[in-house]
């Protein structure tokens, strides 16, 4: 039996209620395929923040370093600033592992209408890979002459030969064992040093992988694309501004952005990956026990994926679509009346 440690992050709000169906699936799924997980909760998040003063310790990445993988549930409080959530615990795990490449599958499931007429099922099935560690999110910056009228804002964008061609190495070979296509985001008609730089570092990168045929989108463009023909893509690639955005958009074409996952990875396996469902903590919801925990669930597949257990993971992945296609259990931000529990339950069923 294979054995992995997974650490848990519940976080704030809704993520406290999605994270423990997520596990109960983990649970079933690797009884069933003999696989040994052992998971260590910790309590990072903003609450820990308003009692603490920190999102987590500061032997906080020291602690997560010898795990296999981390499951986060959703981060964020009315009472903490969002920069303060972000920077204070994602974003630091996210480069101190090195979790360069933020992979965002779309899927239209059968059974779950998209708000696009023309975005039918079985044939919008892509997946955004954005950029994650520096681009447009980069530190580099600072304000000055606070409260005068002359007060300024500078925040630099920051692309590396480096930090672009590994992400460009990862999306490329991913279109090589998908469709074959990659579609590139751009805006290098308006942003003239380091969108031309990425576009010319893509060219570069296309030649290597010749089974990959590629084109580029300026990133306004490519959002109304993203609406009218959202079946033509494969896999998309961007900077990380770029596909925070664009993945974001997608999970709304595939009806929900409840249902989709994420996953950061570290391709090269020196530090752990870290998986999580795009939602937020919607503190609207938080406490009712309607949460759709389809994302953490699917989040969970992704990471069992990640693990090696491929069989597992699309025994995960088969029975959601199941639950969407052969039932009416639906949470209310699908059009249900649902609760979280109920919703995983018939997974459970399913799975």
């Amino acid at each position: 039996m294979t054995n992995h440690h997974i650490a848990l992050i519940p976080g704030d709000g809704i993520g406290t209620e999605v994270l423990p169906p997520a596990r109960r699936v983990l649970e079933a799924v690797a009884a069933r395929h003999g696989i040994g997980l052992t998971f260590t909760e910790y309590d990072w998040s903003c609450e820990r923040h308003l009692r603490e003063g920190a999102m987590m310790p500061e032997d906080g990445l020291d602690r997560l370093r010898d795990k296999d993988a981390i499951l986060l549930g959703a981060v964020g409080h009315p009472a903490v600033p969002d920069h303060v959530s972000l920077w204070g615990l994602l974003i630091p795990i996210r480069r101190g592992f090195r979790q360069y490449v933020n992979l965002r599958p779309i899927r239209v499931f059968e059974g779950l209408d998209s708000p696009l007429r023309s975005a039918a099922a079985g044939e919008v099935d892509f997946v955004v890979v954005r950029e994650n560690v520096e681009g447009e999110y980069s530190e580099i910056g600072g304000r000055i002459n606070r409260g005068f009228p002359e007060e300024m804002a500078l925040q630099e964008a920051v692309f590396t030969r480096a930090g672009v061609t590994r992400v460009l190495d990862y999306a490329f070979a991913l279109a090589d064992r998908r469709g074959g296509h990659l579609t590139s985001a751009t805006k290098s008609n308006g942003i003239v040093h380091t969108l031309p730089f990425w576009d010319e570092l893509v060219a570069e990168r296309g030649a290597e992988h010749p089974r990959v045929t590629w084109d580029q989108e300026h990133i306004d463009a490519l959002a109304a694309k993203f609406v009218l023909d959202p079946a033509r893509f494969d896999v998309v690639v961007a900077s990380n501004l770029f596909g925070d955005i664009l993945s974001d958009l997608a999970a709304a074409v595939a009806g929900a952005i409840g249902i989709a996952p994420a996953a950061n990875l570290n391709p090269e396996r020196d530090f752990p990956s870290m998986f999580e469902p795009v939602h937020g903590s919607a503190p609207d919801i938080a406490g009712r026990g309607t949460a759709n925990p389809m994302g953490a669930i699917w989040s969970a597949a992704m990471m069992l994926d990640h693990l090696g257990h491929a069989d597992a993971a699309a025994a995960v992945t088969d029975a959601l679509a199941s639950v969407l296609a052969k039932t009416d259990v639906r949470t209310p931000d699908l059009g249900g009346t649902a609760t979280t529990a109920v919703f995983t339950d018939k997974v459970l069923e399913l799975l």
